[in-house]
């Protein structure tokens, strides 16, 4: 087995195509992302799913399903998730007539569990191995790409919660990703259009936006960072920094999970130390940061694919010549996200208790 797969890819359509199964064939191809256009029907994912598994089983498949507008899977059965955003509101409710204080918060975390569990079984049942989710974020009520993505403003809020999320997901048999590392809710620009520019001191973003990191060290599986620059701690985005993922996340709060790039497609993941970067360039910087994994989103679309060629290449280029150094500990990482146990198969899940109980339980 190859001593680290960090490249985590995407494929054009509905099914695999040679170019798809050659590519994920690659000793440094370590994962997919779906999208949208990769869905046509539950029958068609699942199908979808087996294909990438029969390339090689260790493949991960992952997707950006959080609920609310970031679900990339809605029809032919699956469950309208609400935003992260109900569940703070449903917290932050007045308690019913006759309960006592605190009550609405409590049904918030068992809803959030429902929510997870829903979320992660739906998935796994087609046979998606991990989400990007829980969102981390703050809700400053300033940035458009977080918005309703994020539980609430209160890190606290946040905290408990997520952790209620990854405990759903953690019943479905499905990992979690924490993102985006320290905190992309304060600035308002999107990342994936511009470098956006968070001026506050370190102490602030501490006591504020990386707080739930900290309070997840014991729980978070995986980590996501924001192509953000915190000029006050860094002039990188967080995501090339090795303070911010080596000292901060890992040392300073304790982090022993994986680290994923944001899609490194992005507009703000394009530009390092002021200067226009490939995409060659941004993985080698994420990973020599002290990433373990990174996401070339949407790059299958283009030119046939010839992106994602050329940074396999660029990459096994960059092993020989000793320019990067693959990691083990990345690599047991990576597997160590990949589910541990049989999914229940959907027609299954949909008439078991535990599912419906879930369901009743969403705001």
């Amino acid at each position: 087995m190859n001593p680290h797969a960090p490249l985590i890819i995407d494929v054009a359509g509905h099914s695999l195509t040679r170019s798809d199964q050659l590519r994920l064939a690659h000793p440094l191809v370590g994962g997919v992302i779906l999208f949208a256009r990769n869905w046509q029907s539950r029958e068609q994912l699942t199908q979808l799913c087996r294909q990438i598994k029969a390339v090689r089983s260790d493949l991960l498949i992952a997707v950006d399903h959080e609920g609310g507008r970031v679900q990339r899977f809605r029809t032919d059965g699956f469950t309208h998730l609400p935003p992260m955003a109900a569940l703070g509101a449903l917290w932050m409710s007045p308690a019913r007539t006759g309960e006592m204080e605190g009550a609405s918060a409590l049904r918030a975390t068992n809803a959030a569990v429902a929510s997870g569990y829903v979320l992660g079984a739906e998935l796994r049942a087609c046979g998606v191995d991990l989400s990007f989710t829980p969102v981390l974020d703050l809700d400053y009520g300033e940035s458009s790409v977080i918005g309703d993505r994020a539980f609430a403003r209160d890190p606290r809020v946040v905290t408990v919660l997520a952790q209620a999320l990854m405990h759903g997901l953690l019943q479905s048999g499905m990992g979690n990703c924490g993102k985006h590392f320290p905190g992309h809710g304060f600035v308002r620009a999107d990342s994936h259009l511009a470098i956006p520019v968070d001026k506050r001191s370190l102490k602030v973003i501490l006591a504020e936006d990386a707080a739930p990191y900290g309070w997840l060290s014991a729980s978070l599986q995986a980590v996501m960072p924001a192509h953000v620059v915190y000029p006050k701690v860094d002039s990188r985005p967080a995501g090339f920094s090795p303070r911010w993922l080596q000292d901060i996340l890992r040392r300073q709060l304790g982090f022993t999970g994986a680290i994923f790039s944001d899609d490194l497609s992005m507009e703000a993941a394009r530009h390092i130390d002021g200067r226009d970067v490939s995409f060659t360039e941004a993985a080698l910087a994420a990973l020599s940061a002290g990433g373990d994994m990174v996401l070339l989103c949407n790059q299958s679309v283009v030119e046939e694919g010839r992106p994602i060629d050329e940074a396999i290449e660029a990459l096994s280029k960059a092993l020989v010549q000793g320019q990067w150094q693959p990691n083990p500990a990345s690599e047991e990482r990576r597997l160590a996200l990949l589910p541990r146990c049989a999914a229940t198969e959907w027609d299954a899940l949909m008439v078991s208790e535990r599912y419906m109980q879930a369901l009743s339980l969403l705001p």
